[in-house]
């Protein structure tokens, strides 16, 4: 049993989070609507910082930055787990990401993790992950 996530208005840090620590106790996940997570901060500071991450080493050598907002989350949730033993590699297997609403997952409830809802303490300065993705030059 899959247990399906929407990432709309969710922070991506504590969706992240969350999802890592449900995978390392062996719950399968998939997030969907992935392009509709935020990220806090002002927009010129959040486009500074994923721009550098992206640009950061060699086309060759890398490392290698995502752009796609599916494959952000991936690496940002791959971040919060031990990716290169066994057990992290293995939660990392039962997280899945999405971008939009897949047919397979059409019918189903969506859970929403309250925990990593946008409140209003960040005071509506949050970018949406679809347009940092955008910014760095993906075509989802």
């Amino acid at each position: 049993m899959v247990t399906v996530v929407n990432g709309q208005d969710l922070l991506l840090g504590r969706m992240a989070s969350v999802v890592a620590k449900r995978a390392l106790d062996g719950e399968a996940i998939a997030i969907v609507n992935a392009e509709l997570a935020v990220i806090s901060g002002s927009r010129a500071r959040v486009l500074g910082n994923y721009g550098r991450k992206r640009a950061r080493g060699s086309r060759e050598g890398g490392p290698f930055f995502p752009r796609r907002p599916d494959h952000i989350v991936k690496r940002t949730i791959r971040g919060m787990l031990p990716y290169k033993r066994s057990r992290g590699a293995e939660a990392l297997k039962r997280v899945k990401v999405y971008v939009g609403m897949p047919h397979e997952f059409a019918g189903q409830e969506l859970e929403v993790l309250e925990e990593a809802h946008v409140d209003r303490l960040h005071g509506g300065r949050v970018v949406t992950l679809g347009s940092v993705s955008t910014f760095l030059g993906a075509k989802y």
